[in-house]
């Protein structure tokens, strides 16, 4: 217990590099994790029982996935730059930090991301057993019907025709560019290969709009921060939405905080930041769960879990598994004090900063970001991405429509289309 605690720092620290800095995704450190671990063994031989490292690399690689969870949601608010579970809350995080509640912001996600972690890990052992009576089979003959309602839902929650039509066009948009994005064979790797097609992408369609269309003019607000403010009660609906994400293969979790989004009206942002972010980190437990009932991992991070520890994890309450939830609390609670730590650095320093000049600072690091981590062809998908990302202002439609960018491809994945 003693040596997964351990790793589970480490795996923090690393999780807190990807969650941070944007266009690091923690699966692409995750894979290097695995690869390293050949020389991970040497370097512990004598240490360590060399049956136990596997299980301690995989802990690492849990706690790294739980705490970019929690601190994926900084960069979102406060550069715009959004990875795939933060999407749907950034304007949110955005309207608060022009307000001056920014530290609101971030501490309704770390609130949202510990409610999430902590109910899920108390129902993963009753889920376990309960997928493994029969439930599983179930959900994966429902997955495309799902898939259907929630793109559907996501254009029939429209108000007027015009409204749909245009929901729909958003939708179609956004799905064949991230069809062609994700199938066309480009090199996304940028000079250090360790790149990803989402970063331009989402950064394009979510996190670089909102700036091209704000005044820019004056000063960002001085940022309070108030410790109550944060209300962490609409993490509880956001872990039972994210349990689809892990039950259901091909469902991420950003199709489900966009069912979570159309289901449950918020009408304050601090409480839809806490429930989406709630989401994103219910799904990393779930899909933890998944991999036990199954043996098939449903996001990279637990497809290396299930390279390092093979079939020690299936079957009932294992002791591997076991190890990984104690992982899971560990990451958690380090998640959370990161992530407001984090949050009341950057605080600080933006407080009363020119709002024109951040701006176009903010958009030279993307570029200078999507540059270095994903090369030319992630610049142009960027440009692209950004010119439909300003449509949703345009048409006065919910930017919820531009998730097509990532259900449709699922979708038509796993429907054999694509």
């Amino acid at each position: 217990m003693i040596l997964v605690i351990y790793a589970s720092i480490i795996g923090a620290a690393i999780g807190t590099a990807s969650g941070l800095i944007p266009g690091i995704h923690v699966n692409t450190l995750a894979v290097l994790m695995a690869v390293g671990l050949p020389f991970t063994t040497d370097a512990l031989s004598g240490i360590v029982p060399a049956g136990q490292v596997p299980i301690l690399m995989s802990s690492a690689v849990v706690s790294a996935s739980v705490v970019h969870s929690f601190t994926d949601f900084v960069p979102s608010v406060f550069v715009g730059a959004p990875d795939e579970d933060e999407i749907l809350s950034l304007l949110p995080g955005h309207r608060l930090l022009r307000d001056g509640k920014g530290m609101l912001a971030v501490r309704s996600a770390a609130s949202g991301s510990l409610v999430g972690a902590s109910a899920s890990i108390i129902l993963a052992i009753p889920l376990q057993y309960v997928m493994l009576s029969g439930l599983s089979g179930i959900l994966e003959r429902i997955t495309v019907p799902m898939l259907i309602v929630v793109i559907a839902a996501t254009v029939l929650h429209e108000k007027g025709e015009t409204r749909k039509l245009w929901a729909l066009a958003l939708v179609i948009v956004s799905g064949a560019l991230g069809c062609v994005s994700m199938t066309s064979g480009s090199d996304w790797s940028g000079p250090f290969g360790i790149g990803s097609v989402l970063f331009p992408l989402l950064t394009g369609l979510f996190g670089i709009p909102p700036i091209l269309q704000s005044s820019g003019s004056g000063d960002i607000p001085e940022q309070r921060d108030d410790p109550g403010g944060a209300d962490p009660m609409p993490g509880a609906k956001g872990v039972l939405v994210g349990g689809v994400a892990g039950w259901f293969p091909g469902v991420t979790a950003t199709v489900c905080a966009t069912m979570a989004a159309i289901i449950s009206k918020e009408d304050k942002p601090e409480r839809f930041i806490s429930m989406v972010s709630s989401v994103g980190t219910a799904s990393v437990v779930f899909t933890l769960v998944t991999l036990s009932v199954t043996g098939n991992g449903r996001s990279g991070t637990m497809l290396v879990v299930r390279d390092l520890v093979g079939g020690s994890i299936t079957g009932f309450c294992s002791p591997s598994f076991a190890a990984l939830l104690l992982s899971v609390a560990v990451a958690s609670l380090l998640g959370y004090i990161i992530t407001v730590r984090a949050g009341r650095a950057l605080s600080r320093m933006i407080s009363g900063s020119d709002a024109s000049r951040m701006n176009r600072a903010v958009l030279a690091a993307i570029c200078s970001l999507v540059a270095v981590m994903t090369g030319l062809n992630g610049l142009a998908l960027l440009a692209v991405a950004t010119v439909a990302g300003m449509l949703p202002s345009i048409s006065g439609v919910s930017r919820i429509s531009l998730g097509g960018c990532l259900m449709v491809p699922v979708l038509l994945m796993r429907i054999g289309l694509l």
